[in-house]
Parts: structure tokens; sequence; C-alpha cells
């Protein structure tokens, strides 16, 4: 457990076990907790690297409106896989596609939990982005009260002030154009795409980006909503574990 300045801004992060690296970035109002119960099976055969993204858990705040965007973000991330020493990972996460845009060649396999691409319509982007800057506002009414109307798992986390996460809405999970999403064609490392059956909003972006990344596996978590890997934490280690698995026996195979 430690932190990493980024130009005046301390990221928290935590580092659990040894070998490939393997960097999770948890959902908008979540934290880095959101993974704690897999912290045992991710790390027995993984340098696992969990993190809170600016304006959430133990991260700073900072005041700046223009410290919170996507492209902060994906320099956070790479800073975080240079501060344990990693060039390339195993990235998880929606932020993982726009690192992958970013920083391809530092990408070795993608997760890709719970989340959409983005979208190519511009109509479509407007509508969630609505819906972002809305719940930015949300905070800043009404403080971390805001926290206890959502999930259940954004109902438990803890972070320290409304203000970041309203910031982090409009800056961060707002969307600015159809990068990430024109970019899954182009993908080519091995890709996982996990989804709750439950988790109605993101079942057709979860096909979407099945079809789209070439070779792409697809899980669809039976009983488990859009925190998968809290809703079912065992079905969702199974079916992450192959997929792990099978790039240290493909990695092995290269090399033997």
């Amino acid at each position: 457990m430690a932190r990493l300045n980024r130009n005046g801004v301390e990221i928290y992060y935590e580092v659990h076990g040894s070998g490939p690296p393997l960097i999770l970035t948890h959902g908008y109002s979540s934290t880095s907790a959101m993974w704690h119960g897999q912290i045992d099976a991710l790390s027995k055969r993984h340098q696992l690297v969990l993190w809170d993204m600016r304006g959430h858990g133990q991260s700073d705040y900072p005041d700046d409106p223009e410290a919170y965007s996507e492209a902060m973000t994906v320099g956070d991330i790479a800073a975080l896989l240079d501060t344990v020493g990693a060039d390339t990972a195993i990235v998880g996460g929606y932020m993982s596609l726009a690192f992958h845009r970013a920083h391809p060649e530092r990408v070795r396999a993608l997760l890709i939990i719970d989340t959409g691409p983005g979208f190519k319509k511009d109509d479509a982007r407007e509508v969630w982005n609505k819906r972002a800057y809305d719940t930015g506002d949300r905070f800043d009414r009404e403080g971390l009260d805001v926290l206890k109307s959502l999930s259940a798992e954004r109902a438990s986390v803890t972070h320290r002030n409304a203000r970041g996460l309203a910031l982090a809405a409009r800056g961060m999970l707002a969307q600015r154009d159809a990068r990430v999403i024109e970019s899954l064609p182009g993908i080519r490392v091995p890709s996982l795409v996990v989804v709750g059956s439950d988790d109605t909003p993101f079942l057709a972006a979860s096909d979407y980006m099945a079809a789209k990344i070439p070779g792409a596996q697809k899980v669809v978590v039976p009983n488990a909503g859009h925190a998968v890997n809290i809703d079912q934490p065992q079905a969702f280690i199974d079916a992450v574990l192959p997929f792990l698995d099978g790039l240290e026996a493909g990695a092995s195979g290269k090399t033997g």
C-alpha cells in the first residue's frame, strides 16, 4: 500500500503477490476495495496492482477540473506500471480500452469487466454524458449521501469528499469522442469480456465488444449484476483464472 505522486496529485495503490503484472481499475464512484475479495486468487501467480482513481477512495481529490480526464487516468495507469517496474501488463476495466488505444505496446492482455466501449453516435453519447453531468450535480448538491442510492457495491465504499466525485463524473465518466469504440477491431492482444447476466445496460455492449475485438472470449456470469465480482465472486474467478492461465501457458510455449 503506497502512493504515487503525479504532478502533485497523490495516487493510492496496492501491490499484492508476484509474477506477470495485472492491474485492475475500479468503476466510477467505486474504489480499489471492490477487488479485495479477489486478491488471494489473483495474486497467487500475478503481481496484482489495485489503485484508487483520482477523486476516489484514498487518492487525492484535486480542486482543478482539468485534473480529471480520460487522458489523466490513462497517464496514471502508465505511471503506476512504471512505478512497479512493469513494461507490459494485463489490464482490466473500461479505462483498459482507453489505455490500450494510447499505449498498445504496454498491454499484454485485456480484461473487460462490466463495461462498455463508449458510443459511435453523438446522440447516444450525449444521453450518457447528460447522466454523467447529472450525477456530478447530485454529488455537488447532496454530497456523499448520493452513494446510498446507488448499487450495494457503492453504498459501502469510502470516499473523503463528494467534490472529487462530482469533478470525476464530468471529466472522467463523461465521454468526448468515439476513439475507444473505433479502436476495437485493431486490438491484437488476448481479450476476455465478462458481464453479469442481470447487467442489462451492458449486455449488448459486451456482445458488441466480443464481436469486434478479434479473437475475444466472452463469459456471462449468471445471477450477477453490474458488480459481477462482488455478486458472484467464485464464478468471476472461475471465469478469469482459465484466461490468465492460458496466457501463461501460451507464454511458456513460445519460450519453451
